[in-house]
């Protein structure tokens, strides 16, 4: 009997997905705070911007997942400085220090400009030209056909 047992591979809540957060003293997080839903949509797009979770290392995905802790924190102080009319010295250079790191932390895994492809597809491009003016791009009128039933 002995090296007969079935072992079994346990994954964390985190690791297998079913949960954003570890347990925070034995609690699970409630994911269905303002925090927790806003860091999982950026959490998703991030990963998606680098090809999606599973293209992602594991070091991209913890640097991804640090960017997005500090983006939520970034916001959550704009919103005060919003509120408030304006920042303390302390607080602004917390601000600026914690902009600089994210900059640096989405620069690891990436961070680049991606012009927008905003050409249209040639046939719908050709469709909408026929639809608009009613000529086909040989520059010959539409010809629409009716048909008719024969009474026979």
């Amino acid at each position: 009997m002995h090296g007969t047992r079935k072992t079994t591979k346990v994954r964390s809540r985190v690791t297998s997905g079913r949960s954003l957060f570890p347990k925070v003293e034995g609690a699970l997080v409630d994911e269905r705070t303002q925090y927790a839903r806003r860091f999982a949509d950026l959490l998703a797009s991030h990963l998606n911007d680098l090809g999606g979770a599973d293209m992602c290392s594991e070091a991209e995905k913890a640097i991804v997942r640090r960017s997005v802790t500090l983006i939520v924190a970034l916001e959550s102080m704009e919103a005060d400085f919003a509120t408030a009319g304006e920042g303390t010295p302390t607080q602004l250079e917390l601000y600026a220090r914690l902009g600089a790191q994210l900059r640096r932390m989405l620069e690891s895994v990436g961070l680049k400009r991606r012009p927008k492809d905003i050409t249209p597809d040639i046939r719908d491009y050709m469709a909408g030209r026929v639809a608009r003016n009613g000529h086909t791009p040989t520059g010959r009128q539409r010809i629409s056909t009716i048909d008719h039933e024969d009474g026979d």
